[in-house]
Order: structure tokens, then sequence, then C-alpha cells
């Protein structure tokens, strides 16, 4: 019922975030030597310290957090020499790391993109990874299951002796983080679902990167999918109409939908749409009722993400209200459901953090038919 409930509310962030075999999308971008460093991302901070030590400050690990986290990376060269206050940071981790326990989806693209897959050793939940590379590893025995991230088996944890866990947590109760540390296993915190810009979710690539010095190639990466984001965000803008948008779907005669300072609505300000609950500072998603969606919704152009519906046959079945709809009877209703991994997972939850310029560029194609006519969608389908 947890992971429902989660579902659900994820899918009113996620843009409320087909069919065939899963694709795992080509990064490719020029090498470069500099760091140019978080243009994007509000809740990282880097810094490189004189010594060779790396500090990496996470200043939102959750919602409302009272305080952030500091972890101090030293190379493993320097380890019998440089000495560390251990009051000073929430974990000292020796770098590089090889083996790391990684606790939600949207890590794995990261990890993927960096050519560190091999080092994932443990996820709570495997059947949730979507990830072709990932599910090979899962499949072969090499991706262990250590239970739920609610309740990590932390026995199996430590039985597979990582060099670091990457937790995610929505506050500070997962107790067997504390286990594990009290064990001499670093958990650092990520908190890259906090941020609430696309772009500044994507830039935490750069947050995995120098656990394994890869700080380069992790700059490469995130200068290419910025400026894809950008490029499209400027074809956007040259549109002629901007058409009205609508989001989100009941669960249990509430329905949820982004709300304006979202995530989700910040991807359709750029892709130049007229999100209807825009005026709305809320960046969590919005609880209403049918019908304030209904009279506010109901001429919208377009409905993107219908919560997990895939047909117009699925939705008129669930609820009859949904064929009042201008969208729904124009047949413009648009899904991530239908692009799912080998396991069932949705590729959106995992994949769309780290790519957001897809994800734009999906809906560009959707909402201004003719502007990136050449563009192939994956995450977002028509519903059947």
């Amino acid at each position: 019922m947890f992971r429902s409930c989660l579902l659900l509310v994820s899918v009113a962030l996620l843009l409320s975030c087909g069919g065939g075999t899963p694709r795992e999308p080509e990064i490719r971008g020029p090498e470069t030597d500099a760091n140019e460093g978080l243009r994007h991302a509000t809740g990282l901070h880097i810094v490189k310290e004189g010594n060779g030590i790396t500090v990496i400050h996470v200043e939102s690990p959750w919602p409302d957090a009272r305080e952030g986290f500091r972890y101090a990376l030293v190379p493993r060269e320097l380890a019998p020499v440089v000495t560390l206050d251990s009051d000073a940071y929430d974990a000292i981790v020796t770098i590089p790391v090889e083996r790391v326990v990684v606790t939600s989806t949207t890590h794995i693209p990261a990890l993927v993109s960096l050519g560190k897959v091999q080092s994932i050793a443990g996820f709570p939940g495997t059947g949730y990874i979507s990830s072709p590379a990932a599910r090979a590893r899962v499949n072969s025995g090499e991706i262990t299951d250590i239970g739920t991230n609610e309740a990590i088996n932390t026995e199996m944890v430590l039985e597979l002796q990582p060099d670091l866990v990457i937790g995610f947590a929505v506050n500070s109760g997962n107790k067997a983080y504390g286990v594990l540390q009290q064990s001499g296993i670093p958990v650092v915190y990520n908190g890259d679902w906090t941020e609430e810009s696309p772009l500044g979710k994507a830039e935490w690539i750069k947050f995995f990167a120098p656990f394994f010095g890869l700080e380069k190639m992790a700059d490469s990466l995130f200068i290419k999918i910025e400026r894809d984001y950008l490029s499209a965000r400027e074809t956007a803008a040259g549109a002629s109409e901007k058409p009205s948008v609508l989001s989100g779907a009941l669960y249990k005669d509430v329905w949820y939908l982004p709300g304006g300072n979202s995530w989700a609505a910040r991807f359709l300000e750029d892709a130049n749409a007229n999100y209807l609950w825009r005026d709305n500072d809320k960046a969590g998603s919005l609880s209403l009722s049918v019908e304030s969606v209904l009279s506010r919704g109901g001429e919208a152009d377009y409905w993107i993400s219908p919560s997990q519906y895939t047909s117009y046959e699925e939705m008129e079945n669930a609820n009859r209200h949904y064929s009042r709809f201008k969208a729904f009877r124009n047949k413009k209703v648009y899904t991530f459901a239908k692009t799912q991994g080998a396991s069932g997972g949705y590729e959106y939850y995992e994949l769309a953090p780290s790519r957001p310029d897809l994800v734009l560029k999906d809906l560009i194609h959707i909402l201004h038919p003719g502007l990136l006519p050449e563009h192939e969608p994956y995450f977002f389908k028509p519903l059947e």
C-alpha cells in the first residue's frame, strides 16, 4: 500500500512522470577538461580542497530538512597520511569506490552513463529497475536485492561489503542507515529528487562522479544534456501558439496534479505550453476535486500524464468523468506509462530526472507538431 500511494503521488510530481524493448539512450558529448561548476543544482556543492580532499555538501537530502550533510572524499593514496576530524563530516569515503549499494532507481542512470553500472552490488527492490544494463546484472545475480528502502536488510548489505551506500530518504527515520554506519560502511544521502528544475536534477550526475574520479566525464555528459535542453527550449519559444495543458488523474476521488512551481510544471513552461495551474506556487502536487479540475481544465487542448492509464477505454471504465474533458474526446491524451522496463517498472521514474532533454523534446513534439519532426518520442506516447 505504501508503494502504491507513493507511486500515485509520484505520478503527480513527475508530470503526474511504448511498448517494445526498452532502449538505453546514449549520451555522447565533447570531451572537456573544464569543470564549469554547478550551474543549476541548488542543493549540491562540491569543493576541491588544496590537500587533495573533495568535500561534497548535500544541502537538502529531503524536503524541509533542518540541516544538510558534509562528506569528505579521500583519494586512496592519501588515506594513510591524511588525518581528518571525523566529527566535522557525516561520512569519510576512500575513493575511488569499487562496490556500491544504491537505493533509488534514479541513481542508476548516472552510474550507467559513467560506465560504472558494474559497481552496483545491491539495490532494494530490484523489480523496479528498468535499465537494460542494470537488469542484466540483476538477472545474473551480480546485483542483490536487499529488501525494501523502508526496511533494508542490513545483514545482506554487510555481506556484500560495499565501499559505499548511497541513500535515499524522505526523512531522517531510516534506522538501517544508522546500523550500517555503525558497522563501518559509509552512507551518503543523495538529494537529487528535491531539486525543482529539470536541469537541476540532471546536474546531480556530478554528485556521483567524484566517488569514481570521473568528474571530467560527468561534466562532458551534462554539458551535452544542457545544450540539447536549452536548444529545444529555444525552439519551443518560437512556436506560434501556446496550447493549454491539463495533467494528473483521480485517486480515490482526489485529483492529483503538479503544482505550478514543480519540476513537472517547469517542463511545460519550457515547452511553451499554458499549464492551467501555473499560477499556483506549490512545488509539490495539488489535491483537487474532479469538479474543480473540470471547471478549469475541461477545455484544455492536451492532457499530459493521466496517471498510470494507457488507453481511453481503461480511463473511461475507471471513471466516466474523464470523457467530459475536451482533450479526452479529441484523443489528445499522452502517457509515460506505456514505456516500461522488462520487469514492468516505469522508465520515466528512473531515467527522466537524468535526461530532461528527452522529456522536453517529447513534449515539444506533442504540443507543437512540426517543430521537432525528426524526434522519436521516448517517454510520452498517445493513449491507445
